[in-house]
């Protein structure tokens, strides 16, 4: 028996690959521990192992379990072993490497049409200074990549060593369960959630650290992005290594809160200089002037 056998006798709804949340292999459901973020964020390969939630991070299998059934841990272990065996309580399972596809952007991928521009207006963004700075391209109403959709988003160009080695696109309609699509992972030269989004020959001593990619373009090229607050060990280590002194902007939402004070404790750990900025709301949505004076009053 499996995963999908506990979900389907304890009514937990799921979803499996075919859906946005779901990579191959795994099986998604609600996670539980995000408060205030539904969606199909907590997955786990579909033959068990660790259980992964790209908003909050990683969980063990009991925990989660006991999370979603409202069970003891103790229940929680009992159930893991009937359904799954004995190893999914104490060994994760390693992902399996995938063969390498070449990187491409999505069919139809153009220069910014009227759609794209009136949407980075709307949120107080120069489209052409994010051009010249940042690449940006656009879909229309057809965008495709590995049965993909991909249409209506701005592609975002993800560098590093001054390479393009990913995207992401953004949702432009507001229609989308997924504000954000990345590249495939198997065509990504560098997966994107083992670097930081940014402009490498312009971070100095101190960087200011955000969450995605809007927040970037919102406080500029002294600024980084981790691609989420589910930050991994990978990029953790560039910003020990990169930084000295690291100021951490993430959203005001609990969980945002939450991951932002584990990063500023772990730096801390490793004696980088680490603080964390409270602000209302979404950085990306702050006036450009306020922004400015916020850069500026930490550099």
């Amino acid at each position: 028996m499996d995963i999908i056998q506990l979900y389907k006798d304890y009514n937990i709804d799921y979803k499996t690959e075919g859906h946005k949340h779901c990579r191959p292999g795994w099986v998604n459901v609600e996670c539980p521990f995000c408060t205030g973020n539904p969606g199909y964020h907590l997955g786990t390969p579909i033959a068990g192992g660790v259980f992964h939630c790209y908003r909050c991070g990683n969980k063990y299998p009991s925990q989660a379990i006991s999370k979603l059934l409202n069970v003891s841990e103790f229940e929680a272990k009992k159930l893991l072993i009937e359904y799954i065996g004995t190893s999914v309580v104490h060994k994760e399972v390693p992902e399996a490497k995938v063969n390498l596809k070449p990187f491409k952007y999505p069919t139809n991928t153009e220069e910014l049409k009227k759609k794209h521009r009136l949407y980075l207006e709307g949120r107080n963004f120069d489209p052409d200074k994010l051009c010249r700075q940042w690449g940006l391209k656009g879909t229309g109403p057809f965008g495709e990549l590995d049965n993909i959709d991909y249409a209506y988003r701005i592609i975002i160009p993800i560098e590093w060593d001054q390479k393009i080695v990913s995207f992401q696109g953004r949702d432009i309609k507001g229609k989308s369960k997924l504000r954000y699509l990345a590249c495939p992972k198997k065509r990504e030269i560098i997966e994107h959630q083992t670097i930081l989004y940014g402009k490498q020959k312009e971070w100095i001593d101190t960087g200011i650290c955000v969450e995605g990619v809007t927040d970037v373009w919102r406080f500029g090229p002294k600024s980084f992005a981790t691609f989420g607050i589910d930050y991994t060990k990978a990029q953790f280590n560039l910003i020990a290594k990169i930084f000295k002194r690291v100021i951490i902007i993430f959203d005001d939402d609990p969980q945002a809160i939450v991951q932002a004070n584990k990063l500023r404790l772990e730096l801390q750990i490793r004696g980088i200089e680490t603080v964390v900025e409270t602000i209302t709301g979404d950085p990306a949505n702050m006036k450009q002037d306020d922004a400015n004076h916020l850069v500026k009053s930490i550099l």
